[in-house]
């Protein structure tokens, strides 16, 4: 018994170590970065509570609704969003390879089908049906997923002009020059952003780099004094920065809701900017409702979790298994933070009026759709990376196992030769 029973101990610890494997391995599965859950969450939540509260008179007054008009709306989106996230969380990201110039074709015949459609609000023919389905917020996506392919397809030969410059600059100029004709101004600028950060991080050439951003600049400066919209934008822009008291109206109601707001806030629901002067509350603007409603303090914690946000992106950039999870990651995590300091830029006059959303926050279904499918994909990648480092530490250990007992074997041989010598 005495001899038995640490033989029979050892075998049981045998039989208990591959469970303590098992537990990684099934972690792989679920390996998602826990922090950007949490922080796209508590934004969501967020956003619904100032959606609520922004969009209440707008739905009665502007838009001739009931009260919970946009609200509910904004519920429905967020379902269809967070079901696209787990699909796209779920499927291997790899398989964007093959649907890239599918879906990035998709997507063009949608901005074409949306200026054959001409639902004219607000000066512009951007969606379908009653203000929802906007292919533009779709393309915004879709050209960082087909970029993130093309670019690393062709990562070594982008320093030749006619394999990397032209064909990004035609690309460009296709998607672009559609959102143009709605007229989306905002939206084809920063395409053209998102196609010059893209090109930068594959490791293109700098002068070429230089030459599409200036190029960038003088067509998008061109655009904007041509179009009836974006001269007025700029020119109120240039007047506001030479005479702070002939600053637009937007700007004028932004900063006094900044004001009103102070530290703390007035309380949600209670702002009274959002009644009168601010134009769109519910989407352009809320980012000036939430500033008077919650005081700086509150906003600078919404600023904060864009800031995290994109730290956790690229956080998942850095860990991707390859080169491409690494492009497409750091794509997707840039363009949420830039969508958001845009919007929030705008309502303190750092740059021209935009009307780019506020991710997970403004009212708008396809923006809340595509900003979901982009967390989604952030969470593929972060699972593909823990399942790649599992499988890793399981080779290393079954290595580092066979050649620990193959050293026992060679150290028990010797012993038991001199034992022989010495008997002899």
């Amino acid at each position: 018994m005495g001899k038995g029973t640490p033989l029979t101990f050892g075998r049981m610890m045998s039989r208990q170590k591959p469970k303590k494997k098992e537990s990684p391995r099934r972690s792989s599965h679920f390996g998602i970065d826990l922090p950007l859950i949490l922080i796209v969450v508590v934004l969501v939540i967020f956003g619904l509570l100032m959606v609520y509260s922004a969009s209440t008179d707008y739905s009665i007054m502007v838009l001739d609704e009931n009260p919970n008009y946009m609200f509910t709306r904004q519920i429905r989106w967020l379902g269809l969003g967070v079901f696209l996230a787990v699909v796209a969380a779920w499927f291997n990201y790899q398989w964007f390879h093959k649907i890239a110039v599918f879906g990035m074709g998709f997507t063009i015949i949608l901005l074409i089908a949306v200026l054959v459609n001409n639902e004219v609000i607000n000066n512009a023919a951007r969606t379908f049906y009653s203000g929802s389905g906007q292919p533009s917020e779709l393309a915004k996506i879709m050209i960082i997923i087909y970029l993130s392919v093309w670019l690393f397809a062709k990562r070594d030969q982008l320093t030749n002009v006619n394999f990397g410059l032209v064909p990004l600059g035609v690309i460009l100029g296709v998607v672009g020059g559609l959102i143009v004709l709605q007229p989306d101004l905002s939206a084809a600028m920063t395409i053209l952003l998102l196609g010059s950060i893209l090109f930068f991080l594959a490791g293109s050439d700098l002068r070429q780099i230089a030459f599409l951003l200036v190029l960038g600049l003088i067509v998008g400066y061109l655009v904007f004094r041509v179009h009836p919209t974006g001269r007025e934008r700029l020119d109120a822009y240039f007047i506001g920065l030479q005479d702070l008291t002939k600053t637009p109206d937007h700007l004028s109601r932004a900063l006094e809701a900044i004001v009103k707001g102070g530290w703390f806030g007035v309380g949600i629901g209670r702002a009274n900017t959002k009644y009168f002067g601010l134009p769109v509350p519910p989407t352009d603007s809320i980012f000036a409702v939430i500033t008077e409603e919650v005081g700086i303090f509150g906003a600078a914690i919404v600023i904060l979790l864009f800031i995290l946000l994109m730290w956790r992106g690229l956080v998942i950039s850095r860990r991707a298994p390859d080169g491409f999870g690494k492009l497409m990651a750091a794509g997707l995590s840039l363009w949420l933070a830039l969508e958001a300091f845009i919007n929030m830029a705008v309502l303190v006059g750092l740059v021209p009026f935009a009307g780019n959303a506020l991710p997970f926050i403004s009212a708008g279904g396809s923006n809340l759709a595509v900003s979901l499918i982009a967390i989604g994909i952030l969470l593929n990648i972060s699972r593909q990376s823990a399942r790649n480092k599992i499988e890793e530490e399981s080779t290393l250990d079954g290595l580092v196992n066979l050649r620990w007992k193959n050293g026992r074997r060679r150290t028990t041989r010797p012993r038991g030769r001199v034992s022989v010598a010495s008997r002899k």
